[in-house]
Order: structure tokens, then C-alpha cells, then sequence
């Protein structure tokens, strides 16, 4: 997204603030500064720091193994081969103790960094542990989008928590959050995921100050100072994650109910084939082509039933993280708007003192502030665009994937269909003969 002129700021009897320029943009964005406040910004502005920056993009094996995804070949990472850390979460096991009952994973790691004493780790985690690792990323790297987690509550008596599809389900949620991590050119380095990874048992001690803990990740609010308004670029990103949100939640409700409409449709066929197999017992004339129908209708349920758990264990997963990743993002531009209103309110501060001693310094806290606010800047521009490579690719393997579903489903039924064909026609020669004799 490319920045530009900002709209003119409501008149509010504050005075204008010159719009902060990207450290790394090609473009500049300002809003046009008053003369008390030009000098102060630009002995600010002069200042362009190194900052980290990447967009690796992710990559994860296809959905399925059959020949329309095996025609679409994903090959939008080029740095599959330089990588050095691989992380995967597998084997998932039921503990039942007197005081709960709960699902632990095996987390392992294979990297060649130097951070780490080995290179392989082989752990077991629980939920709560992941839960942990994301709380003390997001304490520890404000500035950054850390990716969702699957939901660790649902609905009492909806879904059991213990039946293998939720496990299966989460476990590919949980097995995506630590990829991301991993392939995430900062956060693969927090001292917090190399101890995740490799540690028998996490110390997480530390996190019952997590409160008190809180405000040194968002000290930058200003009590009472509201954002005038956001730099164009990431006011467009608000505006996307809103539209995304209406889409995606449209097309969940549709898949919904076509989820449910198929589910009530499978009760039918499997109510519906058995009546030919009883049919088919008193009717020694018709049994052939009855108990074929019975059986088409039987591999037609069969092929209706992998749809529907593919749609619910596979598409509605992927909207949902795009759902809980749109939350975090949209926390994210939250505390840039914050840190971007700290900043205002001290450069008009240190304006208003210049008014009253014109040979008073810029005060380093507002350098620092705005320090602060061009780290946000780059932080979050790079990781919005690692984000939406992801959704590309993410969404480019979910479609085809479902495509191949669908493909497959309806082969299924036509092939189910023409199997009966021969067994119908095999009594047609018989009933002629009868008629000419």
C-alpha cells in the first residue's frame, strides 16, 4: 500500500502535527506543519534507523494428495532451502488424572542456530503452554503480529473437546501457530519460543506478574489524548480488515448451513438405501437392481459424509484463524494509533515550550517516542505484507483443495450411479423374451 496525503484534521483547537514519514517508505506522507512546530519535527525527522525487515512467506504440504492439487504446485517460498529451524506438532495424548483431564502434544525441533544447545528437541505441551508462549510474544514484542490461536473454549455439550476430530483439528491449528512463529523473522528469535521449543519444563512463574507486566507493553498510551487521525496506509488497512471480516463471516454462515443441509441430506440417504435392501427380500424378480440402488446409495452416503467432514474439519478451521487473525492485527493498529498519539501530544508539548524558550532543546523523550513510533511502522508494514502472502496462500490451497473435494465427491456418486446401469439393463433382454414367447 502506498501512502499519501493524509485528509485535513478536524479542528479540534490543537494545533497541527507533522504526519511522521516512514523510515523505509518510498513515499512520504505529511500533513502541512505550522510554523512553531516545523523546526522541532524536522531536527526529528532527520533520523533514519536500520530496522528489520522480511516477508518469508509460509509453506505447508496441500490438503490433499489427488491429481488437481497434485497439477498446482506451491512453489511461492524461495527460501524453503536456506531455512534453519522446522518445527512440528504431532501425537497428540489424552492424560486423566484425579484433578482434570487433558490432551498434551509432542512438539519437535530441528534447527541448526546457534541459540539452541541441540539440534533436535523433542517436547510434550499442552494447550495452556501454547497459550503462555503466545501472551509472552505479544508481551515482548508489541510491535509485531503474533498469530492466533485456536479457541481454547466451545460450546458445552456442542463439541467434545476429547473426541478425536477436535484433537485432530486443533493439533493442525496448534502446528500452524508454531510454523508461523518459526518462519517469522523476529518473533523465531524471542528467548521466550527458543525455551517453548526446547525446555523439559517451562518455568511460568513469571507470568502471574503478567498485569503488572502489562503496562510496560502499551506505557505508550496517553491518558485521555486521542489519535487525530491514521497515516492514509493504515487507515486502507483498517478499512481492508473490516470488509474481510464481513466476507469471511458471510461465507461462514453460508458453509454453515450448507454443512448442515448436507448432514441432514446424509441422514436421508443412509435412512433411504436400506428400505431397497429390505425391498429387495420379497421381491425375487427385482432383488438384482434393488440391492443395486442399495448399494449406489450406500457409496453415494459414504462419498457425502468425507465432503462433509472436509468442509468442517478443514474450510470452516482456515476462516476461523482468519477471523481470530484479523482481531490481532486490528490490536496491533490499536497500539500504533497509541503510540502515534503519544507522540503528538509530546511534540506539541515541546512546541509549546519552544514557543516560551525558543532556545530550548528537543526533549529526548519525544525523540524517543518517535523512535518508537517508526519501529511500529516498519514492524507492522512487514508484517501486513508477510500476512497477506500467507493469505494468499493459505486461501489459493484451501479453494483448490476444496475444488478437489468436490471433484472427487461428485466422480464418486457418477461412478456409483453408472455401476447400477449394467445390473438394470441385465433384466430388459429377459422381459422381451417373455413378451414374444
Amino acid at each position: 500500500m502506498s501512502a499519501g496525503t493524509p485528509k485535513s484534521l478536524a479542528s479540534s483547537g490543537q494545533k497541527p502535527i507533522q504526519e511522521i514519514c516512514h523510515p523505509l517508505g518510498a513515499e512520504e506522507a505529511a500533513l502541512t506543519p505550522s510554523p512553531d512546530v516545523r523546526n522541532i519535527t524536522s531536527s526529528i525527522g532527520e533520523k533514519d534507523p536500520s530496522l528489520p525487515n522480511g516477508t518469508p512467506v509460509e509453506t505447508s504440504s496441500p490438503s490433499s494428495s489427488s491429481s488437481l492439487l497434485n497439477r498446482l504446485q506451491l512453489d511461492d517460498d524461495p527460501d524453503v532451502e536456506t531455512r534453519d529451524l522446522f518445527v512440528t506438532v504431532d501425537d497428540p495424548k489424552k492424560h486423566v488424572s484425579t484433578m482434570e483431564t487433558y490432551i498434551t502434544y509432542r512438539v519437535v525441533t530441528k534447527t541448526t542456530r546457534v541459540e539452541f544447545d541441540l539440534p533436535e528437541y523433542s517436547v510434550r505441551r499442552r494447550y495452556q503452554d501454547f497459550d503462555w508462549l503466545r501472551t509472552k510474544l505479544e508481551d515482548s514484542q508489541p510491535t509485531h503480529l503474533i498469530p492466533p490461536l485456536p479457541e481454547k473454549f466451545v460450546m458445552k455439550g456442542v463439541v467434545d473437546r476429547f473426541s478425536e476430530e477436535f484433537v485432530e483439528t486443533r493439533r493442525k491449528a496448534l502446528d500452524k501457530f508454531l510454523k508461523r512463529v518459526a518462519d517469522h523473522p523476529v518473533l523465531s528469535f524471542n528467548e521466550h519460543f527458543n525455551s517453548f521449543l526446547s525446555a523439559k519444563d517451562l518455568n511460568k512463574k513469571q507470568g502471574l506478574a503478567l498485569l503488572s507486566k502489562m503496562g510496560e507493553s502499551v506505557k505508550y498510551v496517553t491518558g485521555g489524548y486521542k489519535l487525530r487521525s491514521r497515516p492514509m496506509e493504515f487507515a486502507a488497512m483498517g478499512d481492508y480488515l473490516d470488509m474481510f471480516t464481513q466476507k469471511l463471516g458471510t461465507i461462514d454462515r453460508i458453509a454453515q448451513r450448507i454443512i448442515k443441509e448436507q448432514s441432514e441430506y446424509l441422514a436421508e440417504l443412509r435412512e433411504y438405501g436400506p428400505v431397497y435392501t429390505t425391498w429387495a427380500a420379497s421381491e425375487a424378480e427385482l432383488q438384482g437392481p434393488l440391492e443395486g440402488v442399495a448399494s449406489c446409495m450406500a457409496n453415494c452416503s459414504s462419498a457425502l459424509d468425507e465432503l462433509t467432514q472436509e468442509m468442517s474439519g478443514d474450510f470452516l478451521p482456515v476462516l476461523r484463524e482468519y477471523v481470530l487473525y484479523i482481531e490481532s492485527m486490528k490490536a496491533v493498529l490499536k497500539k500504533r494509533d497509541d503510540v502515534h498519539a503519544e507522540y503528538e501530544a509530546k511534540l506539541e508539548a515541546a512546541s509549546l515550550r519552544k514557543e516560551e524558550r525558543p532556545t530550548a532543546k528537543v526533549p529526548t523523550d519525544v525523540e524517543k517516542c518517535q523512535d518508537r513510533v517508526e519501529c511500529f511502522n516498519a514492524d507492522l508494514k512487514s508484517d501486513w505484507d508477510q500476512w497477506q502472502n500467507n493469505k494468499i496462500q493459505d486461501f489459493r490451497q484451501l479453494l483448490t483443495g476444496m475444488a478437489d473435494h468436490n471433484i472427487q465427491y461428485y466422480e464418486k456418486c457418477l461412478a456409483a450411479w453408472e455401476s447400477v446401469i449394467p445390473v438394470l439393463q441385465d433384466k430388459q433382454p429377459q422381459e422381451t423374451e417373455t413378451e414374444e414367447d
